[in-house]
C-alpha cells in the first residue's frame, strides 16, 4: 500500500522504512562525492556501505558546529561539505556568527531549497494556515536564513505574503495594520518590540487583524511567561518553530498541541543524547542531535545542536508518530551558567523576568567575582511603569525559583539594545 502524501499521517512502520531508505540513499550520494563526509567516515573507520538501516546510525560519529566552522576557515570560503561542483548551488545563507567570530556559510542547490519549501508546506499544514491568511515577515531578509524559506513556502502555498525588510518598526506596524495581516513571522523579542512601538503610538494591537504569531530564533516561544505576554499584548495565538541554518526548518508547534514542538521526522532523524557522554539518553532528556535527509548538496549527519530537550512519551493528540518535545527547547548547553552550584539557563531567568509586565527590556551580565559566577540583572522598565518595588520583587522571585541571589538593578529607559534578529541578552564579563 502506498504511503499517504502527507507524511505526518504515516504509521511508525512507514516512517521507519522511509527514514532507513533515505539514510542509505543519502550516504551513497555523499560518499565519496563530498570531501568533508568522506574524510569524516574514513577517520572514524566507518565503511559507508555498512550503513544499511537505522540501527547503523549510531556508528556514524557525532558532528559539531566547531568542526564545520574550522573546515570553512581552512577551506575558504565554503568549506568542503559540498556534494556537487560550485555551479550546482544557487542559494547562500549564513549564521550571525560563532564564538570564533566567523559566520557559518551554507550553500543550497535548487533541489535542496525545494526540500526546504516542502518542509515549510508541512509546517503550514500543522499550523492550520488558511487560504485567506495574510502573512508579514518583519525580518531583515539579509544573508541570514531566518524566514527566507518560510516566506517563499507561504508564497508557494498561495497566501499573500509581505516582506518587511529594510523598514523601521513604525513602517512595519503600519504595513501590518493597513494590509490587515493575520500572521506575523518574527523572533519573540521582536514581537514584543513591535507591540512596544504600537503602545508608544497609542495603538492597541490586540484589536488588530493579527490572529497568530509564528516565532523562532530564540527560546522565548517555549517559555510560558514570554508566550503569555506576547499573546496578551497581541490578542493572538503564539506558535513556536525550530530550525537551524545548517539543518533547515524541522520542528513546529502544532495547532492541536500547544506548548510542545513536533519534529518533522520525514525530513530528518532526531536523537536525544546525554550531552556529557554522547550516548543515547536513558530518560528522553538531553541534547537534540539531527541527521537531515533531504539536503543532499550540503547535508549533516548526527549534528549536535546544543539544544536541550525532553521527549514527551505521550501520544500526540492527532496520533502522529513523530517525536514531540515537551515544552519545546528548554535551554542550550553552551549558555548554561553555574551559580552557587546551581545549573542556570538564561531562559530560566527570562521566564521569571517576563512575568513582570513593567519590564520593557533586560540584560543578564555574568561576571567572575572571587572565582565564582556573579549575575547582574539589568532591568529597563516601561516609561509609564511604577517600578518602585520592581527590583525587590524580581530579586525575591529569582531567589525563590532559581535558588540564587542576583544583583538586580534598574537602568534608564531606552538604554538597553533592541533586537530584530536573535536577541543577545547574555553578556559574559571576564
Amino acid at each position: 500500500m502506498a504511503r499517504d502524501t502527507e507524511p505526518e499521517k504515516w504509521s511508525p512502520t512507514e516512517l521507519a522504512d522511509f527514514q532507513a531508505t533515505q539514510l542509505v540513499k543519502l550516504v551513497r550520494a555523499v560518499v565519496p562525492a563530498n570531501t568533508f563526509w568522506t574524510q569524516k567516515f574514513a577517520t572514524a573507520g566507518v565503511d559507508p556501505d555498512s550503513i544499511r538501516s537505522l540501527a547503523d546510525l549510531p556508528r556514524i560519529p557525532l558532528t559539531t558546529k566547531d568542526e564545520l566552522v574550522s573546515d570553512q576557515i581552512e577551506n575558504l570560503p565554503y568549506g568542503t561539505n559540498l556534494t556537487y561542483a560550485a555551479t550546482g548551488y544557487s542559494r547562500l545563507h549564513q549564521t550571525s556568527g560563532t564564538t570564533t567570530g566567523q559566520p557559518l556559510r551554507w550553500l543550497d542547490t535548487p533541489d535542496s531549497w525545494n526540500w526546504m519549501l516542502d518542509c515549510w508546506s508541512t509546517i503550514y499544514r500543522l499550523l492550520g494556515l488558511q487560504p485567506d491568511d495574510r502573512l508579514c515577515f518583519p525580518f531583515s531578509f539579509g544573508p541570514f536564513l531566518g524566514f527566507w524559506a518560510g516566506f517563499e513556502g507561504a508564497v508557494r502555498h498561495g497566501n499573500l505574503c509581505l516582506a518587511a525588510g529594510g523598514m523601521s518598526s513604525e513602517a512595519r506596524l503600519k504595513m501590518i495594520l493597513d494590509n490587515r495581516v493575520t500572521w506575523l513571522g518574527c523572533t519573540p523579542t521582536y514581537a514584543l518590540r513591535l507591540a512596544e512601538v504600537a503602545a508608544l503610538q497609542g495603538i492597541d494591537v490586540s484589536r488588530s487583524s493579527v490572529r497568530a504569531l509564528l516565532v523562532a530564533g530564540e527560546p522565548g516561544g517555549s517559555i510560558p511567561s514570554v508566550r503569555n505576554r506576547i499573546e496578551s499584548v497581541w490578542g493572538a495565538r503564539v506558535f513556536d518553530h525550530w530550525g537551524m541554518t545548517e539543518l533547515g526548518p524541522l520542528a513546529t508547534e502544532c495547532e492541536d498541541d500547544p506548548g510542545n514542538l513536533t519534529i518533522n521526522e520525514s525530513a530528518c532523524i532526531p536523537e536525544i543524547i546525554d550531552p556529557n557522554t554522547g550516548l543515547a539518553s536513558v530518560d528522553g532528556r538531553g541534547e537534540l542531535v539531527i541527521t537531515n535527509l533531504g539536503r543532499t548538496g550540503s547535508p549533516v549527519f548526527r549534528y549536535r545542536t546544543g539544544d536541550l530537550v525532553q521527549a514527551d512519551p505521550a501520544a500526540h493528540p492527532s496520533g502522529r508518530a513523530w517525536l514531540r518535545l515537551r515544552g519545546g527547547i528548554l535551554g542550550r548547553t553552551d549558555d548554561m551558567l553555574i551559580v552557587r552550584g546551581n545549573n542556570v539557563f538564561p531562559s530560566s531567568i527570562e521566564a521569571v523576568v517576563r512575568e513582570f509586565p513593567e519590564v520593557a527590556e533586560f540584560r543578564i551580565v555574568a561576571a567572575r567575582v572571587r572565582e565564582m559566577t556573579h549575575i547582574r540583572l539589568e532591568l529597563e522598565p516601561h516609561p509609564a511603569a511604577d517600578s518602585t518595588r520592581l527590583v525587590e520583587l524580581i530579586t525575591s522571585a529569582i531567589k525563590q525559583r532559581l535558588q540564587f541571589h542576583a544583583e538586580v538593578m534598574l537602568v534608564p529607559s531606552g538604554s538597553l539594545p533592541r533586537f530584530e534578529m536573535k536577541a543577545r541578552r547574555l553578556v559574559r564579563e571576564p
